[in-house]
């Protein structure tokens, strides 16, 4: 059966992780699987116990967890395993089970406290990670159920791999997916290539009788522009590639995938490019 993985610290933000998961896991019949990974020796821990009684403390953990939420899991099971070694390394070796086929983190963001493992480790998880990934902020109180997915839309070849897996996520929702134009050039060659890109969206979300609205922006940062707008639509959800447009600010502030991820306070969903590429050569 396929799974949702959810990276687990036992947070409030991979909580809310965790229940985004079990939202997505009953429309899609899957089950989930919960991954907490023991820290290195020295740094600090969201247990403040002795390493002896960590491990029984993390399973009790876990097991009210599972009273707590298996009732809800109608189809799929809910399980969960613990391990030790570098976080994100350990989440990325767990995804790679050809079961697991989205992965779900939590993230206090870049100005956000990092006393949970979570909170430092989420960019690298999904920066890792080659399955789609979802990463939500800690704090955020948003509509599990989607009812409206931001898809933006640039002047990268990969841009376009994102649409497979955001047009199935819509279809079990029944969401509207609104493509966003985003032009960040002032170069009318690539803003027709641009559009040309959002024509085929249309075409493949037609094809799977997925709703959807088509709209434009010109700015100069992909992220604040596809999270003003998706604020401004009340959306709960926003997808990206791992990969986007570079220029100079980057240098400075990192892609505009991790900034996305960082300062989102809507759930993100993130494409590793290289991930699709095969998937679509199957």
């Amino acid at each position: 059966m396929k799974k949702i993985l959810v990276a687990i610290d036992f947070s409030d933000c991979s909580i809310n992780a965790l229940e985004h998961a079990i939202s997505i896991a009953i429309k899609a019949e899957a089950g989930i699987k919960m991954v907490w990974v023991n820290k290195p020796e020295g740094s600090r821990d969201v247990f403040t116990e002795g390493p002896e009684t960590l491990s029984s403390l993390v399973e009790d953990r876990f097991e009210e967890l599972m009273d707590k939420y298996k009732v809800l899991m109608k189809e799929g099971s809910l399980e969960y395993s613990i391990k030790k070694g570098k976080i994100y390394k350990e989440i990325v070796k767990e995804s790679m089970d050809k079961d697991i086929f989205l992965v779900m983190a939590g993230t206090h963001g870049a100005s956000g406290f990092e006393e949970f493992w979570i909170g430092s480790n989420a960019y690298r998880i999904v920066h890792s990670v080659l399955k789609p990934i979802i990463s939500i902020r800690g704090g955020i109180k948003i509509d599990r159920d989607l009812s409206k997915i931001v898809l933006p839309i640039d002047s990268t070849v990969e841009t376009r791999q994102k649409v497979p897996f955001t047009s199935y996520l819509a279809g079990l929702f029944n969401a509207e997916v609104h493509i966003l134009s985003v032009y960040t050039s002032n170069v009318n060659t690539i803003n027709q290539m641009i559009d040309r890109y959002a024509e085929q969206v249309i075409k493949h979300l037609e094809e799977d009788n997925v709703r959807y609205q088509l709209e434009s922006v010109h700015t100069g940062n992909l992220t604040d522009a596809t999270i003003e707008y998706a604020e401004e639509v009340d959306a709960n959800m926003i997808a990206v590639m791992t990969e986007q447009e570079r220029t100079t600010k980057n240098l400075w502030l990192g892609t505009y995938a991790q900034q996305m991820v960082n300062h989102s306070q809507i759930p993100v969903l993130s494409i590793h490019p290289k991930e699709l590429i095969r998937s679509l050569s199957r």
